[in-house]
């Protein structure tokens, strides 16, 4: 699911002559992107119909482009175009909406799916316009994983038990984290992704990405908001499915999944199975749930999330339970309606809840990262940056600093648009890094 391809538009199509074609296709069905030497189009043919969709306002950019783009995001067809500016999207299409009867999210169609186009052409998986919701990677205890380094150094005498070389964790190297992959639309054009983050530099590479099947319907689906714990040598994978979220739809909700796998999901991209993962709202009055965080705990799991009493009005919960499946809810902060990224961080020896308040809460709860105790009993705040939009409080630990006290990094992301104006909402935002200014672990006010 979610491919993207382009192809670099030569000089006679630049100047007005013969154009270029990029088309995705399986089953009968052929998505096409048309430059024309003047403008970009999108033909969408089933069969012996073809109708074609292009924009008055976008559809001709001002400097002759020098790359034609084609992504296939859930049930969205967006045409790009890049150079000299920024990739900028020029026609885009839901797939619903037409007569075609096309389900880009069956499995067997994607499985079918090739691209063809002339030229230097370039096809793959579609990455991202922005990244959002980033979270760390963590072990079940809350503690941040820190992946084996096949590329590192090995230890002599040691192998794993199947024989092969053993690669120890690296409390020095990076640190992994899990984000949103932002589409050319609204949520149902997002993916989760996952990264690594390298703590000297603050670079971030690109690992793997994923993908989701649902409990109740078939298809594929972007899901994201997620949370990956690493838990007893297997992988989990709580996820908020808002791959096909719609709320314009009657009975529109948004609820969490739990995936569990053996494989290595930080590298690749996968397709995993899910089950509900029933995040409880007694008492409350609630449409959905999501931005799940877990943590396993000598007394069993805690879990931070959201719940909306309407679309959009959220506030964070707490639930804990002797498992994920006999949850109950111990706190919500229903002074709330803007808050979201519950996080669960342990902080000198106490279980903290962090989240991050929207511009659109009451007013003095704004703009800032309120510190709860576990009944969501206000502590303080984290005195750190706050960007636009809504970032999470993700804090990293990091490299130990030259008088070997601790660190941390706090990573967030911003709500800086991009592709143009056509795509809407959903398409942010940049990374933001902030770093510890003092020692110590972050406490209120710290």
């Amino acid at each position: 699911p979610y491919a993207a391809a382009s192809v670099c538009l030569d000089e006679p199509a630049a100047t007005g002559a013969p154009g270029a074609r990029l088309t995705l296709s399986s089953g009968g069905v052929a998505l096409t992107a048309v430059w024309d030497g003047r403008a970009a189009r999108l033909d969408v043919t089933a069969g012996d119909r073809t109708t074609t969709h292009r924009s008055r306002r976008m559809g001709r950019p001002k400097d002759p482009p020098r790359e034609l783009g084609l992504a296939l995001t859930g049930t969205h067809v967006t045409v790009l175009t890049r150079g000299p500016g920024p990739w900028t999207a020029r026609a885009r299409v839901d797939l619903r909406d037409l007569p075609h009867r096309v389900d880009p999210r069956d499995e067997a169609w994607l499985a079918g799916l090739t691209v063809e186009g002339a030229g230097e052409l370039r096809a793959g998986g579609f990455g991202q316009l922005g990244l959002r919701d980033i979270r760390l990677v963590t072990n079940a205890d809350g503690t941040a994983y820190f992946p084996d380094d096949p590329h590192g150094p090995v230890l002599l005498t040691a192998t794993n038990a199947d024989g092969t070389a053993y690669f120890p964790d690296d409390p020095h190297g990076p640190v992994l984290l899990t984000a949103t992959s932002a589409g050319p639309g609204f949520f149902d054009t997002a993916h989760t992704s996952v990264w690594s983050l390298d703590r000297a530099t603050l670079g971030l590479t690109h690992r793997a990405d994923l993908f989701f099947r649902r409990p109740d319907r078939p298809g594929a689906y972007g899901d994201h908001a997620v949370h990956l714990v690493r838990d007893d040598g297997r992988w989990l994978v709580a996820a908020s499915t808002w791959g096909d979220f719609d709320s314009a739809r009657p009975g529109a909700r948004v609820d969490a999944t739990l995936a569990t796998s053996a494989a290595d999901l930080t590298i690749g991209r996968h397709l995993l199975d899910t089950e509900p993962l029933p995040l409880p709202t007694t008492g409350l009055r609630s449409v959905g749930v999501w931005d799940p965080h877990l943590v396993r705990t000598d007394a069993g799991w805690l879990v931070g999330y959201v719940s909306a009493t309407r679309f959009f009005a959220f506030h964070p919960v707490v639930a804990a339970g002797p498992s994920l499946s006999e949850l109950r809810l111990r706190a919500a902060a229903a002074d709330r309606t803007a808050t979201e990224g519950t996080t669960l961080a342990r902080v000198d020896g106490e279980w903290r809840v962090l989240a991050s308040d929207g511009r659109d809460n009451p007013r003095g709860r704004r703009r800032r990262y309120p510190v709860w105790d576990l009944d969501l009993r206000e502590l303080g705040t984290l005195d750190a940056p706050y960007p636009s939009n809504i970032p999470w409080p993700t804090l990293v630990p990091d490299l130990p600093r030259p008088d070997g006290e601790p660190g941390w990094l706090l990573v967030g992301f911003d709500g800086r648009a991009a592709a143009g104006p056509l795509p809407g909402y959903g398409t942010h935002g940049d990374v933001v890094i902030a770093r510890s200014a003092d020692a110590g672990a972050p406490g209120p006010g710290r």
